[in-house]
């Protein structure tokens, strides 16, 4: 595996993570700002958020269709490997803000 793909990990991991934390954070400014509870509301939009963040991160849905298909139907199985590899990688960040945010709101997230 070449050095472009492991930094192509390192931006999945960060760009999932960073989802999830900014979006969760704007959207408890925005719950304080009506007058519910921003930290309740934080945890609920980090849940929501988890796909999304994933989706972001691997850059698109159709990209990795692409290189399954490209894997499956050209033999190329590195590039199978790879996208999932991202996407795992991906799942990681996610699960990381998660666990940053249940530290700071100290909420359980289901």
């Amino acid at each position: 595996m070449e050095e472009r793909f492991f930094s192509s990990m390192i931006q999945c991991y960060f760009i999932a993570l960073g989802v999830i934390m900014g979006g969760s954070l704007i959207g408890s400014i925005g719950a304080f700002a009506t007058g519910d509870p921003p930290l309740t509301l934080m945890n609920r939009i980090a849940k929501s958020l988890r796909i999304w963040a994933v989706v972001a991160a691997i850059g698109g849905t159709f990209d990795a269709i692409t290189n399954f298909e490209k894997g499956i139907f050209e033999g190329s199985t590195i590039d199978v490997v790879k996208q999932i590899l991202l996407i795992i990688t991906a799942m990681g960040g996610v699960q990381t803000s998660l666990i940053l945010i249940e530290w700071f709101t100290q909420e359980s997230i289901d």
